[in-house]
């Protein structure tokens, strides 16, 4: 009867493996990574230089073809810790890509919302402009206090709030329309 019962539980183990491990890959296949940030001193302020890593799903792909504007987000911030209290938040700030096709003219249309717009023949160089962005001037001069260590936490991912309303639906319960990447935090010290 012990044989038999751990027959069982083995089997119930590679049934559960069976069912977890396509949804990790896939999960991890729809992944943003963050490959490089760092926040650079300017004249104009504190500059993020960053690069992303991530591909389009088939279902996005699709969608992207026929007319759906996707929207990329990063979000920044910088809090200073303090032992007395709370850490401080210095600076938060946000900037968002938003990609579509035109169909008329065969070609892929990036703008970062509130700035430049720029077109492209081809969808992986439009991505390209998104995984890597130009230098983004996060927080202006003075917003930091010089020679203090501020904690840097960074995220991007597909802004699923941009969205036309009836996809947005189909967006939150469907795990092909989840694209987004863990938080990175770093040290900078205020130059």
């Amino acid at each position: 009867m012990t044989l038999r019962f751990v027959r069982l539980l083995a089997w119930q183990l590679l049934l559960m493996l069976a069912c977890v491990l396509p949804q990790a890959a896939r999960a991890a296949e729809e992944a943003v990574e963050i490959t490089r940030a760092h926040i650079e001193a300017a004249e104009e302020g504190y500059r993020l230089s960053a690069a992303y890593a991530f591909d389009l799903s088939h279902g996005l792909e699709d969608a992207l073809q026929y007319g759906v504007q996707l929207s990329f987000t990063t979000e920044i911030s910088f809090t200073r810790p303090r032992w007395y209290w709370f850490d401080e938040k210095a600076v938060t700030n946000k900037r968002t890509h938003r990609i579509w096709y035109n169909v008329l003219t065969r070609q892929y249309h990036v703008t970062i919302i509130g700035s430049v717009s720029q077109s492209f023949d081809s969808l992986d160089d439009a991505l390209f402009f998104i995984r890597r962005p130009t230098r983004w001037v996060v927080a202006p001069r003075g917003a930091l206090k010089v020679g203090e260590v501020y904690n840097v936490t960074l995220s991007m991912g597909m802004d699923r709030n941009y969205l036309p309303k009836p996809i947005q639906v189909n967006a939150f319960n469907n795990r092909e329309w989840t694209l987004a990447s863990q938080k990175k935090t770093f040290q900078y010290r205020a130059e």
